[in-house]
């Protein structure tokens, strides 16, 4: 998932990015508030790891800005800050989580992973659709039992389109999901419709793939 750390601590910050970039995330790191109202404005994430006390501007003002930005992003707060009012004033303006210093990356993790099934809707990490099982934590996806073979970057785009059911997603959010951020002359469309290809054409061989679906003039999303 595409993931925006806002943190003015450097080593605090790259920490987190080389932690979660091993858990596959996609991770982009800024110390100001500046550089992350510039991003947020710009980018399409997934999450935002947001330190309250930036040195040019309060966290919580980012949430704000988010928020009008429509991004669609999950907000975990991270701070050192351990006042009541702040968390309060933080989650009342639409953040999801809040994880005070100092922390283990892997709480961090955790805290990630429940707000992502929260998100999505999902009771257990195990998503059933169209006679396949993804299992989110295993990255596993079977047929009737059948492990798929499947690349690793065909797993994260099958499951972002599955975790986003019944909606369409573009090009450019399967894109910045998947790959990260791009420039605009980097960007190809042809780029993700090969991905589909591949992919349904993986699937195809176990069972059917009516519900992978092509949304005219948009992009993809998964029926089910």
């Amino acid at each position: 998932m595409n993931t925006l750390i806002v943190e003015d601590e450097k080593e605090l910050a790259q920490e987190i990015a080389e932690y979660l970039r091993k858990e596959r995330f996609i991770c982009d790191v800024v110390h100001t508030g500046m550089e992350a109202s510039e991003m947020i404005a710009v980018n399409q994430y997934d999450f935002l790891l947001l330190d309250l006390g930036l040195p040019d501007y309060d966290g919580l003002d980012l949430v704000t800005e988010a928020q009008k930005e429509g991004s669609e992003a999950a907000i975990i707060i991270i701070t050192a800050r351990g006042a009541v009012e702040d968390k309060v004033k933080g989650l009342n303006l639409g953040a999801d989580d809040y994880l005070s210093k100092p922390f283990a990356l892997v709480e961090l993790l955790s805290r990630m992973q429940a707000v992502a099934r929260r998100k999505f809707k999902m009771e257990t990490n195990t998503i059933v659709f169209g006679g396949f099982e993804m299992d989110v934590n295993a990255r596993v996806v079977k047929f009737n039992e059948v492990v798929v073979d499947v690349t690793r970057k065909q797993f994260d785009l099958l499951q972002y389109l599955v975790m986003n059911r019944n909606r369409a997603l573009s090009r450019i959010q399967l894109y910045e999901h998947i790959w990260g951020n791009i420039l605009d002359d980097q960007y190809d469309s042809n780029f993700i419709d090969v991905h589909i290809k591949n992919l349904r054409k993986k699937l195809s061989e176990y069972g059917p793939v009516d519900w992978l679906e092509t949304v005219r003039g948009v992009g993809y999303k998964a029926t089910f």
